[in-house]
């Protein structure tokens, strides 16, 4: 791929792939064991510039576009699906600012989140509104110059990490997603209250917790873009460009599987040869590879996409996620496999990623959601050509 990418992608693939190796590879286990929050990972990531890489040079970002950061969280989440998604979700929690905020929103929220001064997280889904995101149940109404929500928000991944929350509440329930509205929280406000941290099976690096909202209170400024009802839009346009760096997690996860597949069959000695010479092992090699290369160039041509402001990208966005995160699945599987009995110890790292690799098919719209939502789009293709 060296040939296709510029020098651009080229410096921040080997920026990443210079902190992955220093930073996050040595610590990829025990933060799993733990559960802490890779802070060290974190520091080392605002020092290269690399928390700002997706916000705009007005507001001290690097303005470096999709495919760059496609590419810098593929190779983190290679050492470490979860300190990828640590690192790639506060993407997911400032770009609803970045794409849909006002200018002094952007003024006074993106400088800090740029510099990795500030985490920010991303409170959509609820107990009962998580692919029907148009059936929110927390409120948020006016009263003077404020709003005051109330409500509950499950799985904000970076939860107990962030100190801003972007927040979707109903304005109109009447109105179904017409109503969803958009909110910038800071932590300290009262009547932020964080819950229950979820135990999970993989990403065990990032807090995942529910969020709560006792008669909390912002100021009218704090309304996401300036305006009622324009939530779900701005849910939707961060989602769609946020799927190909979920796409990006999932290719940067199988690849580090493959490559410890690689190593691991080349090493192991089993009647008197090496595993990797045996034929059915190569051609599980082989497909691996093969599906790998082939979720690259999807990931990469949906960012291309984005970057190149292609006007509508649902559907390779949809693709991308897909496609990608169902190869994650397949090829850590099929590396825990060529582990053997290995595969499946934690003395051995294959089977985190396969762990790691599952929650990329669920979150930021289920893989289940994206068949829908490419179906829909051949369809009404379909039906104007």
């Amino acid at each position: 791929m060296d040939e296709l990418l510029s020098k651009d992608n080229l410096h921040y693939r080997d920026l990443a792939r210079q902190v992955a190796g220093q930073y996050v590879k040595p610590v990829a286990a025990e933060l799993d064991r733990t559960g802490e929050y890779p802070w060290e990972v974190i520091k080392a990531l605002q020092e290269t510039r690399l928390m700002g890489m997706w916000i705009p040079k007005d507001y001290g970002g690097e303005s470096s576009g999709l495919l760059n950061l496609c590419i810098v969280v593929e190779e983190i989440s290679r050492a470490c699906g979860g300190i990828g998604c640590a690192f790639v979700v506060n993407a997911l929690g400032s770009l609803p600012i970045a794409l849909g905020g006002t200018e002094e929103q952007k003024q006074t929220y993106l400088p800090d989140i740029a510099a990795g001064r500030k985490l920010i997280a991303f409170c959509l889904s609820e107990k009962n509104a998580g692919s029907d995101a148009g059936s929110l149940q927390t409120r948020a109404e006016r009263d003077g110059d404020d709003y005051v929500i109330n409500g509950d928000k499950k799985w904000t991944t970076n939860g107990a990490a962030a100190s801003l929350y972007t927040v979707f509440a109903t304005t109109n329930p009447e109105r179904g997603t017409r109503g969803v509205t958009g909110f910038i929280v800071e932590r300290e406000t009262e009547g932020f209250e964080l819950g229950k941290r979820e135990d999970l099976m993989g990403i065990r690096c990032v807090p995942v917790n529910e969020t709560h909202f006792r008669n909390l209170r912002v100021p009218a400024a704090n309304l996401l873009g300036g305006a009622e009802g324009r939530g779900f839009r701005h849910a939707m346009m961060t989602l769609d460009v946020a799927r190909p760096f979920v796409a990006a997690q999932g290719l940067g996860i199988a690849q580090g599987a493959l490559d410890l597949a690689l190593e691991y069959t080349k090493q192991r000695q089993q009647f008197g040869q090496s595993i990797a010479s045996f034929q059915g092992i190569q051609f599980m090699l082989a497909d691996m590879a093969t599906q790998v290369e082939a979720a690259r160039h999807l990931v990469y041509a949906a960012a291309r996409a984005v970057d190149a402001g292609v006007k509508d990208v649902s559907k390779i966005s949809a693709m991308s996620k897909v496609f990608a995160t169902d190869t994650a699945m397949r090829v850590t599987t099929d590396a825990v496999q060529l582990f053997g009995g290995y595969g499946y110890c934690r003395d051995y790292p294959i089977e985190k990623y396969m762990r790691d690799a599952k929650i990329t098919q669920i979150y930021e719209g289920t893989n289940q959601i994206q068949r829908m939502v490419i179906g829909r789009a051949l369809i009404r293709e379909g039906a104007s050509s």
